[in-house]
């Protein structure tokens, strides 16, 4: 952020993570967004995912997790398709968030983490695939609601409506989707000030 800033006015595009980091900003840093437009964002929670998935996810974190963290002194998340191999204590972290409906927010130990999110005041558009089984649109809303004075556009994204065979939590990068999507981002930033020329 403090890069952008230095030659500009900043608008911050985030996925999944991107929705936490905005409020995990130092307070200059956030001070300096003009808006932020954010996909996939969600809390993480079982509970908010479809059943097939929910399954898939407490079987990772309760057989899965602490098996292969004690044989390997890591979660191989790579192997299993799902993203970078996490430290063990960085992956404990993540399960204890992931135990709570609205994640850190619900998390009693956190509240330092959290002082910043109250002091998020610019507009964020969170946008959703409808079969995004990691972030589906409830999970957006829980974790978007520890953003209480950011004025929020919540985006539900049907990707048969659009043409598009699949989205789900990933999607948002492959060109196809691009094509459809990358546009209505791009004009939603302008509306709250972001440049054409820029």
């Amino acid at each position: 952020v403090a890069y952008a800033a230095a030659r500009g006015p900043v608008y911050l595009v985030g996925h999944s993570y991107g929705g936490h980091a905005i409020g995990l900003l130092p307070a200059a840093q956030r001070a300096q967004l003009r808006a932020a437009y954010v996909v996939a964002g969600g809390a993480g929670w079982h509970g908010w995912m479809p059943r097939d998935e929910r399954l898939k996810v407490l079987l990772l974190w309760h057989v899965i997790g602490p098996v292969a963290t004690t044989l390997l002194g890591y979660q191989p998340l790579k192997r299993l398709g799902i993203g970078e191999d996490l430290p063990v204590s960085i992956y404990r972290q993540w399960k204890r968030w992931c135990s709570f409906p609205r994640y850190f927010h619900d998390d009693p130990t956190a509240t330092e983490l959290l002082r910043g999110f109250a002091e998020v005041t610019l507009p964020i558009a969170a946008a959703n695939a409808l079969d995004d089984s990691w972030a589906l649109p409830a999970s957006r809303d829980a974790f978007f609601s520890g953003y209480p004075n950011a004025p929020l556009q919540r985006i539900d994204i049907d990707p048969r409506a659009e043409g598009l065979q699949a989205i789900g939590h990933m999607g948002y990068f492959r060109p196809t989707v691009g094509a459809v999507l990358w546009p209505r981002m791009l004009g939603w930033l302008q509306q709250h000030g972001l440049s054409a020329a820029a």
